[in-house]
């Protein structure tokens, strides 16, 4: 039963990446840390829509903020979502 709370954890990581514009926000992330309006004009969304998916990776505790002034700039925190991305795009 252990291991079923294990692979919970593991299925809410993998559930939280499982959208494109989160998997390209992560990829982005782990080249270089940005802020909303930089990953705004990448992705050509509007600025609620990225900050959404922003919402959603920091609340799994996949990324992380660091406010800097009125900016805020995230980085990729989580290594096996880090490991997960290299290993799908390797």
């Amino acid at each position: 039963m252990e291991d079923v709370k294990k692979y919970e954890g593991i299925a809410e990581i993998l559930k939280s990446m499982a959208h494109p514009v989160r998997i390209c926000i992560i990829k982005g992330l782990m080249e270089k840390k940005c802020n909303v309006t930089h990953m705004q004009e990448c992705l050509e969304l509007p600025q609620s829509t990225v900050s959404q998916h922003l919402g959603v990776l920091r609340a799994k505790g996949i990324i992380k903020g660091e406010r800097n002034g009125l900016e805020i700039t995230y980085s990729v925190v989580n290594e096996d979502v880090k490991k997960i991305i290299n290993a799908i795009f390797d």
